[in-house]
């Protein structure tokens, strides 16, 4: 079972690691295929012996409180993504012999031989945006779509369901990647790479080769980013098919094989005749919803697999013109006494926090939160001379504070020692206080939000309601 499509799945044991999103589909289209499936869980708790008697109900085993141990007879793991690759479950396969898929392995081994093929993007910030800006420009050029993987549609709705697709637009994580060795994409992106998630990868390096497995065996581009290196020495190492490009994309001039803005205009100078002295507009800067910098960078990336796909130059604009961005992604909330407010409770590490601080002239800072063991330093010092004041929230705050006072002493804090639901409130008003017109007040944690809030989205409706009763009281 280690290679090659598997076309008769009756009477085979496989064991499906985890409930939750991605294990209870998996149990259900691998037991309608025939196979003895016995789903294993970590937890055994109330919410998972709900699932599990909706999932006995239908033959399925499941043994809960125990996700460590191999069935006995087991010949495939299918594996959550979020799983550990350390966990003793995955010793005692490798030990056996048994393949271990994640749920992106299982959809790609699924789909038929006239399946669609896959438009793919990774990375550590901006994969959700890219790919909804993809599916967008695909859609404009009368292509049947969607937008899978992390997001929207699971794929494997989208590999087994009625609907017939073109071309997808898929979103991958690394821990999908890790887990799904013989997928193959008709090309695909690594938009950028930062430390994250090295709790589960266990190292840079071990994370890095795990986004760069969207390349393997890529028939037309691997889309890279010009700026940030690490990406294009992924391609340099990437076994793919003879003739793949590397295509490069750039917020500056554009090099031949790249795309990249030429006053204003977003412009393709890789699929194009004559690459060395031709260049093709797409789009004006201005199409692109927000034109922050980091986002005109996922735009070019979304453009460019459009354009490895063979999409014309209009579908690229109409596609970026159509497009809404979702929530708490950089979004402008509202404009109080000529300061603009706006929410990136999305920005949930440095990295992405840099991003959308390097979008804007004058700030005051809203962060914090949980650091899940990042550092400040860097993104301080960066964006230091953007700084005119900042706001420090949540348990981790005081990492940003020593951050600020070695690089940025200058600039006024307030440090608010609060963690209850009237913090955010607390923090917009002193962020009030501190900003005069022409300033952005801009919500950029760089931490997670569970110290707080359930999640991101929370913080940022938090964020938004407390902008809502300053205008009110304006």
């Amino acid at each position: 079972m280690g290679s090659g499509q598997v076309t008769d799945w009756q009477g085979k044991n496989v064991t499906v690691a985890g409930l939750g999103v991605s294990g209870i589909p998996a149990a259900k289209v691998l037991h309608g295929l025939g196979a003895k499936v016995t789903v294993v869980n970590d937890g055994d708790d109330a919410r998972a012996r709900a699932q599990a008697a909706e999932l006995e109900a239908l033959g399925i085993a499941v043994r809960l409180g125990d996700g460590d141990t191999l069935p006995e007879g087991t010949e495939l793991i299918v594996t959550a993504p979020g799983w550990k690759p350390d966990k003793p479950l995955f010793a005692a396969a490798q030990e056996a012999g048994v393949p271990v898929w994640g749920d992106v392995e299982l959809a790609w081994r699924l789909r038929g031989p006239d399946a669609a093929p896959w438009l793919a993007v990774t990375g550590t910030n901006g994969k959700t945006t890219t790919v909804q800006m993809l599916a967008s420009i695909l859609a404009a050029a009368g292509l049947r779509t969607a937008a899978v993987g992390n997001i929207g549609v699971s794929l494997l709705d989208a590999v087994l369901g009625e609907d017939q697709y073109d071309v997808l637009a898929v979103e991958l994580s690394s821990y999908q990647l890790h887990w799904a060795p013989s997928l193959r994409a008709h090309s695909a992106a690594v938009l950028n790479l930062a430390p994250d998630h090295l709790d589960w990868h266990g190292s840079m390096e071990a994370y890095a080769a795990d986004k760069g497995h969207v390349y393997d065996g890529n028939r037309v581009a691997c889309v890279y980013n010009v700026a940030d290196k690490a990406t294009e020495d992924l391609v340099r190492e990437a076994d793919v098919e003879e003739g793949c490009r590397a295509i490069g994309f750039t917020l500056g001039t554009p090099a031949p094989s790249q795309l990249g803005i030429v006053e204003g205009i977003l412009v393709d100078r890789a699929f194009v005749e004559d690459r060395h002295k031709n260049a093709q507009e797409l789009a004006e800067v201005s199409d692109v919803n927000p034109p922050a910098p980091h986002n005109v960078a996922n735009a070019l990336a979304a453009a460019a697999l459009a354009r490895a796909y063979g999409v014309p130059p209009k579908a690229v604009r109409d596609g970026l013109r159509a497009f809404t961005p979702d929530a708490h992604r950089i979004a402008h909330v509202a404009d109080v006494d000529g300061v603009a407010y706006v929410d990136d409770s999305k920005a949930t590490n440095t990295h992405a926090a840099e991003a959308s601080l390097a979008a804007y002239e004058s700030i005051v800072w809203i962060a914090g939160g949980l650091a899940k063991g990042a550092v400040f330093e860097e993104l301080v010092a960066k964006s230091a001379k953007r700084l005119r004041a900042a706001v420090l929230i949540g348990a981790d705050r005081g990492l940003i504070r020593e951050a600020l006072a070695r690089h940025a002493p200058e600039v006024p804090v307030v440090d608010l020692d609060r963690t209850d639901t009237g913090a955010m409130l607390a923090a917009v008003q002193e962020a009030r206080r501190l900003a005069v017109a022409g300033d952005t007040v801009l919500l950029a944690p760089a931490c997670a939000s569970m110290d707080m809030f359930a999640n991101y989205n929370q913080r940022g409706d938090a964020f938004a309601e407390a902008v809502r009763e300053l205008g009110a009281g304006a």
